[in-house]
């Protein structure tokens, strides 16, 4: 493995770079050069503390960049040649060679630990670790993909060797370039063999905590399963046996008796167990509802788990700092709520094992949890509730991110090209082009191209009931079908932007209703990236992420209006009644575009599928009366023929005495670029572009 190290030298603005082999490195660095700038700089530190002064010879030691192996390209730019999957942790102020030699043996006692050693200024210790992918050891190739994998490494890196210092880590920006200068340490920590941390690729950078990730620390098992059926009844036979035991310890007692001294063994018995509050709540419920009501049972119940968590005692706290500290635990207990990003909205649950649908927070919803934190005596008003709904609190929730990352690895069965199959046609480049668009379609989910937009759109042309709008819709997995529609306005563009960050796929029904002018519309917003919007009621213009990617259907085959060609579309002529009632393991489908996309396979359209595309979506394009007319009286001229050289305007004029009908002047524009579509032999001149044409009818 080879690092890279750059040396900079100001006064003449040049930058020197090399790379050198860790083992060599690490041999370097354990004696100083002739020139003693490290021990230098040691010594005179002290005395910078404090000022804007620094060592007038720190351009003699280059920066080692552990991350990257770069190269220089032919202009002379850096370029990453290799990732090397090494993270860079800094544990800096420290007092002396004493605490530098202790973080260096406690990093030595994780097997992660590449290397540690001492830094330039004698008080710091940077340590590397080292992340691959899972399968195989391999490390991501792209520098886009690099740079996602290092900044998730540098955080999960983090959280693992923090709790083995008594020292902060100091957070950097986690970054490829990440760097330290040339140092001096007798006694470097070196491990090439290292364990390295296996980490998934992932989808996009570590933002703000996610949903996922808060159910991911809770740290009751319990409180981590699934809602559903199957949790139900794991509950219920944990409950059924804090039950027998509470009976257990207390003599004499029959239904219709007082049920608190009950709920006291029961409370206690339920909480060890590790079952959620809410959840005995629930089942104490199912067991005594005739003995009390919710209210009594949920009182006792929350008196008794808090006491088992140790509080209940007397605190200084004002009266505003413990309703924030109740509310936020009544929050947590009681619900789970999450920012769904793509739907712009609120949602929550409660918790318990019987409501695993999340619902929207409406206003109704806001007024029912005040009600029922009150009934808790819980101080807080409506304000204070929306506070807590509307703040860093609630985690964010992507749905198809979430989607993705739970599909699992591939098996290897290409099930995308089995998904075409089912459209019965006869292009024979129909499975190739439509992997290509699904491969896109994923690629963006991901947001891993956020420079340009999924801009080509299959359309599915065949005789009503072949199951075309059907095929459209199984594209998407039922828990993802929230995002397709089949209605799209492109007469309102404000709201029709809008669709491309509120759905996954759209279906262009009945594509041949676009009138000529929505057409232009259609192709900006094909190719449209992100979508700058101002939310309804917002003060600012914000941009939206895209996730939209297009497909359309239609009864009539002449659908394509573009005079310069349309490489936009996949036109396919569906021959017969698509099967769609099949099953589709939609996890596999998805797995199998996600492992294609981290293999580093295309996922646009290159030069050869374009020329694909202009070729069999002629036999779709609307031949418009100018067109027509034209092919009545012109044919191209052959290369040997003398033909006659005519510009376009000469064109329209002759045209012109063929017909009654007047031709529009201000179509010569357009006319020369469906001349140009027809490929009609053309040269440059002074008078603008000449066609080589032949007149027919003896003309």
């Amino acid at each position: 493995m080879k690092v890279t190290l750059i040396r900079t030298d100001k006064e003449h603005g040049k930058e020197a770079l090399s790379t050198c082999e860790t083992g060599t490195l690490f041999e370097k660095i354990k004696t100083e050069t002739k020139s003693g700038h490290i021990t230098a700089l040691r010594s005179i530190l002290p005395a910078l503390e404090g000022t804007h002064s620094q060592y007038e010879h720190i351009d003699k030691l280059p920066r080692i960049y552990p991350a990257v192996e770069y190269t220089r390209t032919k202009e002379g730019e850096r370029r990453m040649k290799q990732y090397n999957g090494l993270v860079q942790l800094e544990v800096n102020k420290l007092a002396g060679m004493a605490e530098v030699e202790y973080v260096k043996q406690q990093a030595a006692l994780l097997p992660q630990t590449f290397a540690a050693f001492c830094g330039s200024s004698g008080r710091s210790v940077k340590i590397w670790v080292r992340f691959v992918l899972p399968d195989g050891g391999r490390l991501p190739a792209k520098e886009k993909e690099a740079a996602l994998f290092h900044a998730h490494a540098y955080r999960l890196a983090v959280k693992c060797y923090q709790p083995i210092f008594p020292f902060d880590i100091a957070l950097k920006e986690p970054s490829l370039t990440q760097n330290c200068r040339m140092t001096l340490d007798k006694r470097p920590y070196y491990n090439p063999n290292a364990v390295a941390f296996c980490l998934e690729q992932p989808l996009s950078m570590p933002g703000e905590e996610t949903f996922r990730q808060r159910k991911q620390q809770e740290k009751n098992p319990l409180a981590r399963l699934q809602p559903g059926y199957e949790t139900a009844g794991t509950f219920t036979i944990i409950y059924e046996a804090a039950l027998n035991r509470a009976f257990q310890e207390i003599s004499n007692w029959k239904r219709g008796d007082d049920l608190q001294p009950l709920l006291i063994h029961l409370a206690e018995h339920c909480y060890k167990a590790g079952i959620p509050e809410e959840e005995a709540v629930r089942q104490t419920l199912i067991h005594y509802y005739r003995e009390a009501d919710e209210q009594q049972i949920r009182l006792t119940l929350h008196n008794l788990y808090q006491e088992c968590k140790g509080f209940g005692t007397r605190n200084s706290l004002n009266k505003e700092q413990e309703t924030a500290f109740l509310l936020e635990e009544f929050m947590e207990r009681r619900y789970e709520f999450r920012y769904n990003t793509v739907l712009d909205a609120l949602e929550y649950r409660q918790r318990d094992s019987i409501h695993f649908y999340f619902k929207p927070v409406d206003k109704r919803v806001r007024n029912s949890i005040s009600i029922s934190a009150l009934k808790e005596g819980i101080r807080a008003w409506d304000r204070d509730v929306d506070r807590f709904l509307t703040s860093e609190y609630i985690p964010f929730y992507n749905p198809v991110e979430e989607y993705l990352y739970d599909t699992g690895q591939w098996d290897g069965k290409d099930r995308i090209r089995a998904l075409a199959a089912l459209v019965p046609c006869s292009n024979p480049h129909w499975k190739e082009l439509f992997y290509r668009w699904f491969l896109s379609m994923v690629a963006h989910w991901m947001g891993l191209d956020k420079q340009h937009g999924n801009s080509t759109s299959p359309l599915l042309v065949g005789a009503q009931g072949f199951r075309k709008s059907t095929f459209c819709r199984i594209l998407l997995a039922p828990e993802l079908r929230f995002g397709y529609t089949d209605s799209i306005d492109f007469k309102s563009k404000q709201e029709a932007e809008r669709y491309l960050g509120r759905f996954f796929l759209i279906n262009i029904d009945e594509f041949d209703q676009i009138n000529v002018n929505q057409q232009g519309f259609l192709k900006h917003l094909l190719q449209k990236p992100v979508a700058n919007l101002r939310k309804p009621y917002g003060n600012t213009i914000q941009e939206i992420r895209r996730y939209a990617s297009f497909i359309g259907t239609s009864n009539q085959k002449d659908l394509l209006t573009d005079p310069s060609g349309s490489r936009r579309f996949i036109c396919i002529e569906v021959t017969a009644p698509i099967e769609t009632n099949v099953t589709i393991n939609y996890k596999q489908l998805y797995a199998q575009a996600i492992h294609a996309i981290y293999k580093g396979e295309r996922y646009w359209l290159n030069d050869e599928d374009e020329a694909i595309l202009k070729q069999t979506n002629r036999e779709f394009e609307q031949a418009s009366p100018l067109e027509q007319l034209f092919h009545c009286y012109f044919r191209p001229a052959d290369a040997e023929e003398e033909g006659e050289w005519l510009t376009a305007m000469q064109i329209l004029n002759y045209l012109q005495t063929k017909t009654r009908n007047k031709l529009a002047i201000n179509k010569v524009a357009q006319f020369g670029r469906a001349l140009q579509k027809l490929n009609i032999p053309c040269r440059k001149s002074m008078k603008g572009t000449l066609y080589h044409l032949e007149k027919l009818n003896g003309d």
